[in-house]
């Protein structure tokens, strides 16, 4: 039997209520910063437009030195660190946690069928990086040698498993979430994702019969990541939700609300 959490809050300030190593597995997609990069969308009379926006959660300054003593806090001896990230960041993530872990490396998630680049003045953004960090006696279930590069390839997310309302621009392929959750904890462990979104870590964990814990601060992308989780195993999952709003101006105001399963953090 699966169970999921899921809050809405700020993860920076509810993560510090969380108890001691209590994650087997840290998944996160966290803001990649890359606002002040963008050059808009781009409108073509012969196809529909290519999306360049993006989300103002992303013009959100992400300080990974921030987030260290949390982490480590909340994650168990045998616990890993999986982090979505971009160039532009790989190197923050480098500084504030190496030091921390006996390992950091990272794995490169090549994407299959990219945005294309109409006008060709660049490479096409065809790879994301994914930022790994652990200790000494960590959760690593080896398969084979072939199943152990640090390059993994998949189509961004499209057809049924792309959330149409809303459409969250960086949502990740449930194939490679998946692929990290079975090689770096096992059943029954929690995976925890502080970066929830649209909920397709939760999705995959849930379907790998692990426990899942989410938060995420907007109440759009919450309620729709509600949905998919109530849909994984409807049928064994006691659910109850808190309907009042979150006041998204003040930090020191925000409700948590909690949609819950049968899993105990203690």
């Amino acid at each position: 039997m699966s169970s999921f959490e899921i809050v809405l809050a700020n993860s920076f300030e509810y993560i510090k209520s969380m108890p001691a190593a209590s994650v087997d597995l840290i998944l996160t997609d966290p803001p990649y910063n890359l606002s002040g990069y963008s050059t808009g969308n781009m409108q073509f009379s012969w196809r529909k437009t290519i999306n360049n926006d993006v989300a103002d959660w992303d013009k959100v300054t992400f300080v990974p030195l921030e987030w260290t003593e949390d982490f480590i806090r909340v994650l168990k001896p045998t616990g890993n660190i999986f982090a979505f990230t971009s160039y532009n960041l790989l190197g923050k993530w480098h500084e504030a946690f190496d030091p921390l872990f006996d390992t950091f490396q990272f794995m490169v998630w090549h994407k299959t069928n990219p945005v294309p680049k109409i006008r060709k003045a660049g490479f096409l953004n065809s790879c994301e990086l994914i930022v790994c960090m652990w200790n000494k006696g960590h959760t690593w279930n080896f398969t084979r040698q072939r199943d152990m590069h640090n390059f993994i390839e998949s189509p961004i997310c499209m057809g049924r498993e792309r959330v149409k309302n809303p459409v969250h621009p960086t949502q990740k392929p449930v194939r490679v979430l998946k692929h990290i959750i079975r090689l770096a904890s096992k059943p029954g462990d929690l995976v925890f994702d502080p970066f929830m979104g649209v909920g397709s870590t939760g999705f995959a964990a849930l379907q790998l019969s692990r426990k899942f814990l989410g938060i995420e601060v907007d109440p759009v992308y919450f309620k729709a990541a509600e949905t998919r989780l109530k849909a994984v195993q409807p049928d064994i999952l006691e659910y109850r939700s808190n309907e009042s709003d979150l006041n998204e101006d003040s930090e020191e105001e925000l409700e948590v609300q909690s949609a819950s399963g049968e899993m105990l953090l203690l």
